[in-house]
């Protein structure tokens, strides 16, 4: 055992593996975040947070490959890591669940298990891929939109209500209007939305902004976060 723990202790650094893992660690990342955007179900703007995937599974390999080759090295990392303290929330599990994907892929390449790390991710995601396809398949999702804009003091309300469902119901399955509230410069309205994809959502929103330029859009899941 002693012979071991010396071995180990005296493995010496290899660049050309770093350098080689770095490079499986960066394809390994564009697929993550990929998948991230096209399968993840989150309403926040998956677009941004899928930018830190490199980042983190990157530096997860650099750490884990210098570590590795020293015992003091290790130690001393445990207690920079003891100070650390991260205060951005992650409000979504599946958020995490992906950067800890992230974080196992960079301790898989950092550790030089670089087969079993690249056939285990990719199978992890494609499992995820299918679940979600699977989930899509069989159920919707239920959103609520709260909406409130500025009105033309000159143009009824009823044909700005007319003109709303009209641009609701191009990108949703179902619509239920909960609560219309009418004063004198604005106008709000509640409603109960099915879409079949949260790919919908952005695109709602879009045409929403472009046919009433002083439009807020909210939008509420069952857990009433809002996200826009």
């Amino acid at each position: 055992m002693l012979q071991q723990f010396n071995s180990w202790e005296s493995e010496s650094f290899s660049l050309s593996a770093l350098l080689l893992n770095l490079i499986i660690g960066v394809v390994l990342s564009l697929v993550l975040r990929w998948h991230f955007r096209r399968f993840g179900s989150t309403l926040s703007n998956r677009d941004e947070f899928a930018q830190v995937f490199p980042f983190i599974l990157l530096t997860t390999v650099l750490i884990i490959s210098v570590v590795k080759s020293s015992l003091a090295l290790s130690l001393g990392l445990v207690g920079a890591l003891s100070i650390v303290r991260f205060r951005t929330p992650i409000k979504e599990p599946e958020e995490l669940a992906y950067l800890f994907i992230a974080i196992a892929m960079g301790l898989g390449l950092g550790a030089n298990q670089t087969l079993p790390t690249v056939v285990a991710g990719l199978f992890i995601l494609a499992v995820m891929a299918v679940l979600r396809w699977t989930r899509r398949e069989i159920e919707n999702k239920s959103l609520h939109l709260s909406i409130d804009w500025q009105i033309d003091e000159n143009e009824h309300s009823d044909r700005y209500l007319e003109h709303l469902n009209e641009v609701i119901s191009k990108h949703v399955l179902n619509s239920d209007l909960r609560r219309f509230d009418v004063r004198q410069n604005s106008v709000e309205a509640t409603y109960l939305l099915d879409i079949a994809s949260t790919d919908n959502i952005s695109a709602l929103i879009d045409e929403l902004r472009r046919t009433f330029p002083t439009i807020g859009v909210t939008f509420l899941d069952q857990n009433q976060l809002p996200s826009v």
